[in-house]
Formats: C-alpha cells, sequence, structure tokens
C-alpha cells in the first residue's frame, strides 16, 4: 500500500478554549450531555476554566447563539447540546431541521468548529438512552468531534 500523507487531529484540549451551547428544554437530559462533554475536555488536558456554558431557551435558538460566541473570536470551539424530542406534530421537524442547517452555517462562515450534540429522538427513552446510558453519551461525542476538528485545522 503507498504511504499517504495523513492529517490527524490529536486529543489533548490543553490551552483551548470552549463554548458549550446548553438548551434548557429538556434539561434532565441536556444537563448529562454537558456532564460528558465538560468531562471529556477535562480527561483531555483542558481545564474547567476554560470552558464557558451557555444556557438557552431551545434548539431553535442556538444558530444566533453559536454565531455570536464564533464571532467573538474568544473560543476554539463550540459545542452545541440539547435534545429535541418528537411529538404529534411537525413542530419537531422544523425545529431540529432549521437548528441544524444555523448551526453548520455558523461554522462554514466562521471557521470555528460546531460539535453537534442535538439530540433528535422519537421519545424520551431514546433521548436518555444517548445521554450517557445505552447508546453513550452524545455530549462526549461532540466535544471529541471539535476536538480533533480543532487540531486537523491547525495542522492545514
Amino acid at each position: 500500500m503507498m504511504h499517504l500523507k495523513t492529517i490527524e487531529g490529536q486529543f489533548d484540549a490543553k490551552g483551548l478554549k470552549f463554548a458549550i451551547i446548553a438548551t434548557r428544554f429538556n434539561d434532565f437530559v441536556v444537563d448529562r450531555l454537558v456532564g460528558g462533554a465538560v468531562d471529556y475536555i477535562s480527561r483531555t488536558g483542558g481545564s474547567k476554566e476554560d470552558i464557558t456554558l451557555v444556557r438557552l431557551p431551545g434548539a431553535f435558538e442556538m444558530p444566533v447563539v453559536a454565531k455570536k460566541l464564533a464571532a467573538s473570536g474568544k473560543y476554539d470551539g463550540i459545542i452545541a447540546l440539547g435534545a429535541v424530542i418528537r411529538g404529534s406534530t411537525p413542530h419537531f421537524d422544523f425545529v431540529a431541521n432549521e437548528a441544524t442547517k444555523g448551526l453548520a452555517q455558523v461554522s462554514l462562515e466562521h471557521g470555528v468548529p460546531v460539535g453537534f450534540g442535538l439530540l433528535t429522538t422519537d421519545n424520551l427513552e431514546q433521548a436518555i438512552e444517548r445521554a450517557g446510558s445505552k447508546a453513550g453519551n452524545k455530549g462526549v461525542e461532540a466535544a471529541s468531534a471539535v476536538l480533533e476538528t480543532i487540531r486537523v485545522l491547525e495542522q492545514l
């Protein structure tokens, strides 16, 4: 096999500044995601003093808050954490789609990695599974993705 030049991100959060945006809606699930993200950053050498937690009402408000944080230049990465649980109306689809598109746009416009830890589940049980039980903790996964992306971007 041919040898390829490979660029990979190291999982070392030392010296990096993170903003975590977390929804109040479904906070009993979201708080577990926040705990997972903070724990992950700490375990990879980051400091809790370098993490700013921003609470906001719900997922729909995430993009505008992420945009302001990204534009500030104070953060190396943003971790977006929330939970949208499907109901019997199309509200779920609108909120989930717009939050997803908005967060991706912020990342592209500002060059600041945004970790996508917005759970979109059919029911509460699925949300709980993704917030630290059977399906792992998506807060940890979002923090890991942001960290790796920051370290990759530094090399490009």
